[in-house]
């Protein structure tokens, strides 16, 4: 699928650059053609040798290199490649970004291309967190950048957490996927999965039995299409999809949150079993069994995600789907649902024990619409997705 196509890479500085080895390795054995830039900072950790030899090209490092410059080549480098990567992409790189700044070779290549553009942050979790950050991530994607991670892990400094760069075939399944030909090619989608956890205390909380699968498939199946989809996903039972932007939560209201900053997209699917009900106060110690009885709990309602989405006036998705697990009165309840939350599909499956669909390889679901009703066969999940995905394709690229 990367067969001549000329991928420009930016290498930031950070312990993560090694990885940038492994990932021009993956791409040349694709048959791309990379095009490496080494920042200053970058060379802290990998050496232009080493990145020269894997790439069999030379390694542009200096905006003023008289020779480059005599032909204003960071004009040619920042316009002749199908795609710039940036990976590591440092908190620093993702704030000139943001800013426009372009006082470096990297910065100004970024700054002067017209070529679609992927970055792979890498950083310290307090760094990844930080409000400036999640500023400049939000500024990134309303300019139409693709992101790829950041993934959760022990990092070098010994802290845990997201920021972990992506791995280097997780990044080379996303440049495949932006480069595709499909007819979802320059959309951006979102997609919902899993579960949510709603702490009781620090040990126990309240969930459901939803593993992910369907979701995931979802997701994977838009990316195959070309899409850019942002998966944003519970704590799954399965892996995520390769390809996609991904953002782990926990609860309603991180996902909810999360949903707010993918936002504006082309569609909104949300295949999450998101939790109707949390504790209202958590408890911040482990509760224990006392002679008094049982404790009592208080609960509170979690946020409508679908609803908010579905109800918004400016910037709502072309298309918004959202899904019905039910286990009695399926098309009843389903129907009433897309009409309460003001989707405009409902995904409705009959998820009661016997069905053995919870947690399964397969589903059998009705999709709900305002054109009426539409009955599948019973198939697999990844089935079911690529068939909702080429739905959803027929119905935003019209």
């Amino acid at each position: 699928m990367l067969a001549g196509k000329h991928i420009l890479l930016i290498i930031g500085g950070g312990i993560a650059a090694f990885k940038s080895l492994d990932l021009i390795r993956r791409l040349r054995e694709r048959g791309a053609v990379v095009t490496p830039v080494l920042t200053r900072a970058g060379e802290e950790f990998v050496t232009p040798l080493s990145v020269s030899a894997l790439a069999g090209s030379k390694v542009f490092r200096d905006l003023f290199d008289l020779g480059d410059e005599a032909e204003m080549g960071h004009i040619q480098l920042s316009r002749v490649a199908d795609l710039v990567v940036v990976a590591p992409a440092t908190a620093d790189l993702m704030a000139k970004m943001a800013a426009g700044l372009a006082n470096d070779l990297a910065s100004t290549l970024l700054l002067a291309t017209d070529t679609p553009v992927m970055i792979v942050p890498a950083m310290n979790v307090r760094m990844w967190e930080h409000a400036a950050t999640q500023r400049n991530l939000a500024t990134l994607i309303a300019d139409g950048i693709a992101v790829v991670g950041p993934n959760k892990g022990d990092m070098a400094c010994g802290e845990h957490g997201p920021g972990r760069m992506s791995e280097p075939l997780e990044i080379v399944a996303a440049i495949e996927a932006k480069l595709s030909d499909g007819p979802l090619k320059g959309k951006r989608i979102l997609v919902t999965s899993g579960p949510t956890h709603e702490p009781i205390d620090p040990v126990r909380y309240i969930a459901n039995r939803s593993s992910g699968a369907q979701g995931t498939a979802v997701a994977r199946a838009l990316a195959a299409l070309g899409a850019h989809v942002v998966f944003v996903t519970g704590p799954a039972d399965v892996p995520p999809p390769e390809g996609v932007e991904i953002i782990r939560v926990e609860t309603a209201q991180q996902m909810q949150d999360a949903v707010g900053t993918a936002l504006p997209v082309d569609a909104a699917i949300f295949a999450a079993a998101v939790a109707d009900w949390r504790v209202s106060s958590a408890s911040e110690r482990k509760l224990k069994k006392t002679k008094d009885g049982l404790p009592v709990l208080e609960f509170a309602e979690n946020p409508d995600i679908l609803h908010g989405v579905s109800q918004m006036k400016t910037g709502r998705p072309a298309l918004v789907v959202g899904f019905a697990a039910e286990t009695n009165d399926v098309i009843e309840n389903a129907t009433a649902k897309r009409l309460r939350k003001g989707c405009d599909w409902i995904v409705a499956n009959d998820v009661s024990p016997a069905t053995g669909i919870m947690g399964g390889a397969e589903n059998a679901v009705t999709v709900i619409s305002e054109a009426g009703t539409e009955e599948w066969p019973r198939m697999s999940k990844d089935q079911v997705a690529q068939k909702l995905a080429a739905r959803i394709a027929d119905s935003i690229t019209q």
